[in-house]
């Protein structure tokens, strides 16, 4: 069954935004951002990962958003090598808390680069309760900023990844892991690529199992 998500343009730091906004009837419903791949590459918002991560968590309750970041779409602006996505990441969640501002979770999720801004987002905003970093591009971009990382989370990739190499996220898997106060989980994906083909539903149940457990747990 397809269901309804409204389009919505709300402010953003160089103009309008353009996303897809997926209430729930609850009013304090949990609160979930799902953020795209590089734009310069061809990433948007219905990138088929990041549209089933919005899915999964719309499907465990949550009150979605996902959103193109600036020059993708009718968003405005153009590319800004993650320095500019990192503002219209915040400015979308700030749109997503005005609608839902007694939400009683808050999670962020990324899809490879916007993987490492929805990492940058959590590091910003204390509100946040946990993430999903599918595929994060450990190999080409920079996470030493999560020291430490203030939010439990799920890192989660192929086996047969070719464009981030698997080593790389289990290193970085491996650095959050002995950081104190947080659980790391990583999740392998075996014979999935960058994109989870093939893989997808599983990653998709990987994700659904990790944040159900999460939620029971009420942890950080």
């Amino acid at each position: 069954m397809e269901i309804k998500m409204p389009e919505v343009i709300f402010p953003g730091p160089e103009g309008r935004l353009e996303g897809r906004f997926h209430p729930q009837k609850n009013k304090d419903a949990p609160i979930a951002i799902i953020l795209h791949p590089q734009s310069n590459l061809g990433g948007t918002m219905n990138n088929k990962v990041v549209y089933n991560l919005h899915y999964a968590f719309f499907n465990m309750g949550f009150s979605c958003l996902r959103f193109n970041f600036r020059g993708v779409g009718r968003s405005q602006g153009e590319y800004d090598h993650g320095v500019g996505e990192l503002s219209d990441a915040a400015s979308a969640l700030d749109y997503l808390q005005s609608q839902i501002p007694n939400a009683k979770a808050c999670w962020v999720a990324g899809f490879s680069f916007g993987a490492w801004i929805a990492m940058q987002l959590l590091m910003r905003r204390p509100e946040v309760t946990g993430f999903i970093a599918a595929a994060p591009p450990a190999n080409n971009h920079d996470f030493s900023f999560l020291a430490p990382c203030p939010s439990s989370g799920l890192l989660i990739n192929g086996s047969a990844d070719t464009i981030v190499p698997p080593l790389d996220v289990h290193n970085l898997s491996e650095k959050l892991k002995i950081q104190k106060g947080i659980t790391i989980t990583h999740k392998i994906i075996e014979g999935s690529n960058h994109f989870f083909e093939p893989g997808l539903h599983d990653m998709i149940s990987s994700v659904d199992s990790y944040v159900r457990q999460r939620m029971t747990e009420n942890t950080r």
